[in-house]
């Protein structure tokens, strides 16, 4: 144990008996000052609470069946981890979002390695995403699966960066309609295109991959517009097909499909073509938490992915400095009765998705720097 030093004239102290509450009292050697010395263990039962957040255990594996747990932890789920942005380019970031419930979902950013930042909204918007993007430098190449308003988002927040469309999730688009077995001629050749989508390796390949896709549309044109009437009312007999060829025509459009090829990004190292690194390494360990941790609040799952991506940052702060940094729950709402001039419910409450946590502490700045 450290020595108790007196705080009126720095020398050493002795033990001098216990107080009536049970605390041990120390007396000063030289001025005879006498008094009791405090531990502060908040750090120490955040990195409890971090390291039973991060396992597999239950709360009922814990020391008293998990209530002492729960009564030295509480404080801590009033805490929100929030990203840091370091103003460091990267050459490639993948981003995602996963849906934690019907209108819930944390959009993050990660650089094949770390998470470089996460922002919670209520869906995939582009206002949602360029607030993901805006604190972060813009890289040569974001990687992505083609989410709901991310392309008017990149062009406000990072015009000058490529898009690489994941992939797989092409391939999946197209599968979803033609499933792996399509039973039409036409189904078949289109499926045959969309795997071949994963085994190209050169420009070359890639120019004779759309030129064949350009043959099959236009082959199958005629046949595609074949149109029918159910109920008395007029649709396109083979719908499923339309929305497959759909799928693959805007992305070859676009000129998203094969940024990985492009020679003048490829020069300086080899280029990601899927969003793997954030689907494996990411979003399944996020899903694994509430199964992990079943019977937690919507709020205790955001804060557990909040937790999770703060945590695999490039450098987290330390726990007692994650404690004096990040805001808690008060902070929130001190926030929200401050600023938010959004509309009420009849009963005087916020509508659901105005809470300050979507306004004003998602911003380009490092958090904090308004709160005294």
């Amino acid at each position: 144990m450290k020595a108790v030093r007196c705080p009126s004239c720095g020398a050493a102290m002795k033990r001098n008996g216990r107080t009536g509450a049970g605390s041990q009292r120390w007396r000063c050697r030289a001025c005879g000052a006498s008094t009791t010395v405090s531990y502060d263990d908040t750090a120490a039962r955040l990195e409890e609470f971090l390291a039973w957040l991060m396992s597999k255990d239950t709360q009922l594996s814990m020391p008293g069946q998990g209530r002492t747990f729960r009564r030295r932890t509480a404080e801590f789920w009033r805490v929100w981890p929030m990203p840091e942005p370091t103003g460091e380019a990267r050459r490639v970031l993948f981003v995602d979002g996963i849906w934690l419930s019907r209108d819930l979902v944390v959009l993050i950013a990660h650089d094949g390695e770390h998470v470089v930042s996460w922002y919670m909204a209520q869906a995939e918007t582009s206002r949602a995403w360029e607030a993901l993007m805006a604190p972060i430098p813009a890289p040569d190449v974001v990687v992505c699966d083609g989410g709901t308003g991310f392309e008017k988002a990149r062009r406000r927040a990072w015009p000058g960066a490529r898009v690489q469309r994941c992939l797989f999730h092409a391939f999946c688009q197209v599968r979803r309609y033609t499933t792996s077995r399509p039973r039409l001629q036409a189904g078949r050749e289109l499926y045959a295109l969309a795997v071949e989508l994963m085994h190209l390796e050169t420009l070359r390949q890639a120019e004779w991959w759309v030129e064949r896709y350009l043959q099959w549309c236009g082959f199958w044109a005629d046949f595609l517009e074949d149109v029918s009437y159910v109920d008395g009312r007029r649709q396109f007999t083979h719908e499923r097909l339309r929305k497959a060829r759909s799928s693959l025509s805007r992305l070859v459009s676009a000129g998203t499909l094969f940024t990985y090829l492009d020679p003048t990004l490829a020069a300086d190292g080899p280029l990601p073509r899927t969003n793997n690194p954030i689907e494996g390494g990411v979003n399944a360990r996020l899903r694994d938490m509430p199964r992990n941790h079943r019977g937690l609040s919507l709020m205790r799952r955001v804060k557990a992915v909040f937790w999770w991506c703060y945590l695999h940052t490039e450098s987290p702060k330390p726990a007692r400095d994650v404690l004096a940094s990040m805001p808690t729950d008060d902070d929130i709402d001190f926030l929200y009765r401050t600023y938010s001039v959004s509309p009420k419910r009849e009963d005087g409450g916020p509508e659901w998705g105005d809470r300050a946590v979507w306004e004003e502490l998602h911003h380009g700045d490092p958090y904090p720097f308004w709160l005294d």
